[in-house]
């Protein structure tokens, strides 16, 4: 077929959001470690993309406090640092907070039996030492306030911030702390059925509050 003489107006904030959430999601899981140089190229190679994308990404990554970027000098990514790690743990848990008081008033039924299910999926994950898995199932549980608190700004804080609060998390659900986190969902989607917002939000605030910082 011919190509059409005009632009096809293809996305590209498609492509950019891949390379970021591949290069994030690499970061998080610990593929790259702390103080690893990342090249651009070398990053573009294994993605099969050019590098504009990936240094957007990497632009992306430094905003979030993943990676320190210098202009001109080399990308590398951010060691565990306590203090940044404690003020992403509080942004995020109010976020968490807000969307559950915001979310509340709307629950269907099946919106809580969702959060169950996932909460089921958590608790077999963490029984099992399934980081992976208990992180998907947590995801999926508190996205429910989220997506129906329908908060663009609200979700935007929370991509920022929620991968530098992820490394805390995989250190949570790695360990015994994470059966903590199973009794604190049932009593926030009690308190979600019961329509108590207030309440509802004070738990979720205290679930992602309570994740460890960098030295713990």
């Amino acid at each position: 077929m011919p190509i059409p003489p005009t632009d096809a107006g293809v996305d590209r904030s498609l492509l950019r959001d891949g390379v970021y959430r591949c290069l994030r999601n690499a970061i998080v899981d610990g593929t790259f470690a702390p103080g690893e140089q990342l090249k651009d190229q070398e990053l573009a190679a294994w993605l099969g993309v050019s590098r504009t994308p990936v240094r957007e990404a990497l632009l992306r990554l430094a905003q979030g406090g993943l990676v320190l970027a210098q202009p001109g000098r080399s990308t590398v990514v951010a060691p565990l640092d306590v203090r940044e790690t404690r003020d992403a743990r509080d942004v995020v848990a109010a976020m968490h907070e807000l969307a559950a008081r915001e979310a509340v008033p709307a629950l269907s039924g099946s919106d809580v039996a969702a959060m169950r299910e996932a909460n089921l999926r958590f608790a077999t994950a963490v029984e099992s030492d399934d980081v992976e898995a208990a992180l998907r199932a947590d995801d999926e549980l508190h996205g429910v306030l989220v997506r129906l608190a329908d908060n663009r700004a609200l979700e935007t804080v929370l991509e920022l911030f929620t991968p530098l609060v992820r490394r805390a998390e995989r250190l949570r659900f790695g360990s015994r702390d994470g059966h903590a986190s199973v009794t604190q969902h049932d009593e926030l989607i009690r308190l979600c059925a019961a329509g108590d917002a207030q309440a509802a939000a004070a738990v979720a605030y205290d679930t992602w509050h309570s994740l460890p910082s960098a030295d713990r």
